[in-house]
């Protein structure tokens, strides 16, 4: 099995939120960059292109289970996840 990412993004002014699942997150990152330039998809739209929260899974069906989880939790509960591990919402990127 791959291993695979569900992370969530966000903007520059920490106001946008965007869930995704992808088996390369570093690659996922880069392609979220690219779409701000072009303005394609959501994450074009808004620049969410910041990692800020990220979990790992060794097994797809988890991972992707996981996203639509977290899609349907408000915006306070996926605030509160984020805080968990980032508190201060620190851009994760450059870390990958």
């Amino acid at each position: 099995m791959k291993q695979m990412f569900v992370y969530i993004t966000t903007n520059s002014q920490r106001r946008v939120l965007y869930v995704g699942v992808t088996n390369d997150l570093q690659r996922r990152m880069a392609e979220h960059y690219e779409s701000t330039i072009s303005g394609a998809g959501f994450t074009g739209k808004y620049k969410a292109h910041h990692l800020i929260y990220f979990e790992e899974f060794d097994n797809p069906v988890d991972a992707i289970a996981r996203e639509k989880q977290l899609k349907g939790q408000s915006r306070a509960k996926k605030e509160a996840l984020i805080a968990t591990i980032n508190p201060n919402w620190t851009f994760l990127e450059m870390d990958l």
